[in-house]
Order: structure tokens, then sequence, then C-alpha cells
């Protein structure tokens, strides 16, 4: 290794612990603000829990079986709801993004109901599942596929026509042109579709538990927020802030892996 690279590899490790370091200090302040206030008054505490009595509730739940049997049937829920959008999403992004014709014929059907919001779909999955599992799934999906259906366009459309051309001289079967250029290059837009999709899945996981009262966390809040437990009601909300920041996680690893060999990824970890 040169020295140059070990002074960029030490650089950035000096970078990466010192936002560490403001991000833990961050989180210290805020922590702090939510002890201070509540207890001097400046906030009212029926409304905002100190932090120590919202810590307290959290160790307490941690403790009910019932509350690892909600926090699995919100996993599960966000789990086959997303792996069902990506599968959707990648199938319907590369027959669409690989035929000309069907691109065209579907674009203004896509632009149509993209940007319908899931929320909206609420009566209809209501009616249809009332507050079964089901009724999350749908909203979890139709929210999700999105995000993967147009990055997988955009990676198909992507695709050098050289190489494309270039392909077909060589008779490349449909399957071996699939599978040799237009994967590799959607590839960078499937993950990004991922990691958005991801994020989005677990928000209308949390909204049709909430408002639609289907078994998982955001049931739980809606409970206890009903029943006036606020230190309870901000736990859970907090367990939740720490699935999404996991979740991210996730995505974030779940992209270094897969795209090791992009320059993207290599100029990020150095």
């Amino acid at each position: 290794m040169t020295d140059a690279a070990v002074s960029r590899r030490g650089g950035f490790s000096i970078r990466r612990g010192r936002d560490a370091l403001l991000g833990v200090t961050g989180l210290v302040i805020l922590v702090a603000l939510l002890e201070i206030l509540p207890r001097s008054g400046i906030v009212d505490p029926r409304f905002l829990a100190p932090a120590s009595e919202i810590a307290k509730a959290l160790g307490d739940e941690l403790g009910q079986g019932a509350f690892w049997t909600s926090l699995g049937q919100t996993l599960l829920g966000w789990a086959i709801g997303l792996a069902i959008a990506m599968v959707a999403g990648i199938v319907l992004g590369m027959i669409i993004g690989s035929v000309p014709f069907l691109r065209a014929f579907t674009s203004s059907t896509i632009e149509f109901l993209r940007p319908i919001p899931s929320v909206a779909l609420i009566p209809l999955v209501v009616l249809i599942y009332g507050s079964e599992p089901q009724s999350a799934l749908v909203l979890v999906v139709y929210a999700s596929v999105w995000q993967v259906l147009v990055q997988v366009l955009y990676g198909v459309a992507d695709v050098d026509p050289v190489v494309r051309d270039t392909a077909r001289s060589y008779r490349f079967s449909r399957w071996s042109m699939v599978r040799h250029v237009i994967w590799p290059t959607a590839l960078p837009y499937v993950v990004t579709g991922f990691r958005l999709a991801a994020a989005v899945a677990l928000i209308l996981e949390i909204t049709a538990e909430l408002i639609i009262g289907v078994p998982g966390l955001g049931k739980d809040i809606g409970v206890a927020q009903g029943s006036g437990a606020v230190p309870l009601t901000y736990a859970l909300v907090v367990v939740v802030g720490l699935i999404g920041v996991a979740v991210n996680v996730l995505a974030r690893r779940v992209e270094r892996r897969v795209l090791r060999w992009h320059s993207s990824v290599r100029k990020d970890v150095g």
C-alpha cells in the first residue's frame, strides 16, 4: 500500500471518528433536553414525558412477551411486503424497460399511479380485508414497488447502446443479454430502489398498524396513546426509530456488499 493510500485511509478513519463523536454528542444533548424540558415545566409532562421515564417504560416493555410478538409482526409484515415489491419491481422493470413498445405503452399509466399516496387506499383495503395483516401488505407493496420499478426502468434505459448493439451482433440470447449487459448496468439502480423501498415499506407498515389496527408496534403505539400512557407511547416510538436506523444500516451494508466493484462504493470506503 502506498503512502498516499495510507494517508487517505487514515484521513477517512479520522473523519469517521469525528462524525461518530458529533453524532453521539448530538444524541446526548437531545436526551438532556428531553429530561429538562418536561421537568422544568417548559413543556407540559402530559404531552412529553422525561427521558428517564421513557427509558424506564422501554425497559419494562422489553420484559413483556407481547412486545416481542408485536415487534415480530411488524418486522414480518415489513419483510414480506418488501420482498414482494422487490421481485415485482425488478421483473416488471426488466420486461417493460427492455421492450420499447411496452415502455411507451405503460409510461402514462405509471406516471399516473405512482404519485397516488398509499394512505388513500386505506378505505379500500379496510373494506376488503378489515384490520387483517393483508391490509398492511397491500399498502406496503403498493408504496414500495414504485420505488423499485422506476429505478429499474432508469437502469435499463442507461445501458450503453454500443454495448447493446455489440451483444446483438454476437447473437446474444435474450437471457444472455439480460444477464451480461442489462443486469450489471441496472444493478446500482436496483440497490438504490431497495434502499428507498426498505424505508417506505417500514413507514407504511407502521402507518397501517397505527391507523387500521393491524397487529404490530403501530397498533401498540395507538393503544398506548389512547390510554394516556405517555412514557410508553414515546418508548414505542423510540423502538420504531431504532428499527428505522437498523433498516438504513442494513440497506447500506447490502449496497456495499453487492456493489463492492462499483466506483462509487470503492470511493466511499476509501
